[in-house]
């Protein structure tokens, strides 16, 4: 049986982000007007690419005002699961502006290595790179915190595009500081091609996060951990989990695992568990959608359809293809052993009988007579 995963009643509740993208792109109109203005006092390089890295700023926002815009849509006869992928892609165009900026930075700064020019007006200059670094930065630290706290890639790209802007900024801030007090012209050049190669590092590490989410990567380890806490609490000589697989979408987080519970359960039964166990994982963590598959324990064909990659629930020396054995229990991140003999079965006489005796010969008082009475009982009634 599959329990059907509707809209999470928190999905149902998801903020609008569509607002911060706006703010993205009103620094990036700001900061482009100082820092061209700054370029055109000076004639530097690296305020030159400063300001182009603040037009790629400007395209990027709006790829991730219209990827959120698309993401937040909900699911239809045709995209039944949504849309919230749309953030993977504005990400990986996040990354790929960011390799045009560093191309575009790093061809000016070796043409200008070559052709060193005289800077002019360096103070004011300066002064405004300052003003527009320190509008970038504050943007930058919200978005993050944003993309952070609601999960969305596309913020947290765009926030990190943002801070290679300010550290552009204070890389070229350097290079003419230096150029100023040393009078070497082509360390300005030499400066903005360092940035340049920072800018790509930056850039590949958003490529490989849109990549990753786009190819269904699994939660994070400390999800993980959420999810296989909740599962091994529940898990007991009687009912017990495997096959427990993991991904996320956008600010949506799935996980679907298969439940095994005792053979002579009712449907109504397994689905009245099934039904408490997702509400406790979502109560742990808000944005998961659940899917389930109920089977019966002692079944051997339960055990032949795990998949071959799935998160381990009990540890690494759990076998997940084999039932467990009558009376065992799991109490932590490793199965323990078969439960007490009489846990799971009725005392006989000759039970009795053993226990007697063996008591008799570790010395413990009162049990030599207890055992006599325990042979007359046996013999009286067999």
């Amino acid at each position: 049986m599959t329990a059907p995963a509707p809209t999470t009643p928190a999905a149902g509740k998801r903020v609008d982000l569509r607002r911060f993208a706006w703010l993205s792109i009103v620094a990036a109109v700001i900061t482009i007007a100082l820092k061209t203005g700054a370029w055109a006092m000076t004639d530097s390089v690296g305020l030159l690419s400063d300001a182009a890295e603040s037009t790629v700023n400007l395209v990027a926002a709006v790829v991730a005002l219209i990827a959120l815009t698309v993401a937040a849509r909900p699911a239809t006869e045709r995209f039944l699961y949504g849309r919230a992928k749309a953030e993977y892609f504005s990400a990986a165009v996040e990354g790929l502006m960011i390799f045009v900026a560093a191309a575009v930075i790093m061809v000016t700064a070796v043409e200008r290595f070559i052709n060193p020019r005289p800077l002019e007006n360096l103070g004011i200059g300066l002064v405004i790179v300052v003003i527009a670094s320190l509008i970038n930065g504050g943007v930058s630290l919200v978005l993050m915190r944003a993309g952070k706290e609601h999960n969305s890639i596309t913020l947290r790209a765009d926030g990190k595009h943002l801070m290679t802007d300010v550290v552009t900024s204070a890389g070229i801030l350097i290079g003419v500081g230096l150029v100023a007090l040393t009078g070497w012209e082509r360390l300005d050049a030499l400066v903005a091609f360092a940035v340049g190669v920072n800018i790509i590092v930056t850039g590949i590490g958003l490529l490989n996060e849109a990549v990753s989410g786009l190819l269904d990567k699994a939660l994070p380890e400390e999800d993980h951990e959420v999810i296989t806490e909740v599962l091994r609490r529940r898990t007991d000589g009687t009912i017990t989990f495997h096959g427990l697989q993991t991904r996320e979408a956008g600010q949506q987080k799935y996980m679907n695992v298969h439940v095994l519970v005792p053979d002579e359960w009712t449907v109504k039964r397994g689905h009245d568990y099934i039904e408490g166990l997702e509400d406790e994982l979502r109560d742990c963590l808000p944005d998961l959608t659940v899917l389930t598959h109920l089977e019966p324990i002692s079944d051997p064909a339960s055990y032949e359809d795990i998949p071959e990659q799935h998160v381990p629930i009990h540890g690494d020396d759990h076998d997940p293809t084999r039932p467990p054995e009558p009376g065992t229990t799991t109490t932590g991140p490793l199965r323990a052993g078969p439960a007490p003999y009489f846990a799971t079965h009725a005392p006989s006489s000759s039970d009795l009988w053993r226990a007697s005796l063996e008591l008799m010969a570790l010395g413990v008082p009162g049990w030599g007579t207890a055992s006599r009475r325990a042979s007359s009982a046996t013999q009286e009634h067999p």
